[in-house]
């Protein structure tokens, strides 16, 4: 596969194609309600901070971050479109997302995967909290989280 590149979605139109990826993934294909896979924080690409990935120019995938508490950030309507999962589009999104929040200043992240999804996560990082799945929009999902790392601090050595 194709040049990947991973942009915060900035115009309508690129809004446009993160909800059309959506509702190819979650409506589509795993038979979400459209009326509540959209909500308030798809009314502009100010609502919140949504993401594009694009292959070859062409959008492949998907996902949003809301601010969730203070220090804490959310990763939600993470979608990869079927052409192009198993190419690593989806851990680049997600370390993009990553990326996005602790330059925002968040120190934490959550997110609710669905359950076929939880290995993706652990393998980035991320362990479960939630005791057992529950349901969201009738798909079983774990609640993950991760924090940010600090850097070791390396006092420079006195000359």
């Amino acid at each position: 596969m194709g040049f990947m590149n991973v942009m915060r979605a900035a115009t309508l139109e690129q809004l446009q194609q993160c909800l059309a990826i959506r509702e190819e993934v979650f409506v589509k294909e795993q038979g979400v309600d459209p009326a509540i896979e959209i909500d308030r924080y798809d009314d502009s690409p100010l609502a919140c901070v949504h993401m594009l990935l694009t292959v070859e120019g062409q959008p492949a995938a998907t996902g949003r971050i809301i601010r969730y508490e203070e220090r804490t950030a959310k990763l939600q309507r993470i979608a990869v479109l079927p052409e192009y999962r198993g190419i690593g589009a989806g851990r680049r999104l997600v370390e993009a997302m990553e990326e996005q929040a602790w330059r925002d200043g968040f120190r934490r992240i959550v997110l609710d995967a669905q359950c076929h999804a939880e290995p993706f996560y652990v393998k980035l990082g991320y362990r479960t909290v939630s005791d057992e799945p529950f349901l969201d929009a009738g798909i079983p999902h774990v609640r993950m989280t991760k924090e940010k790392l600090e850097p070791a601090f390396h006092p420079e050595p006195l000359s």
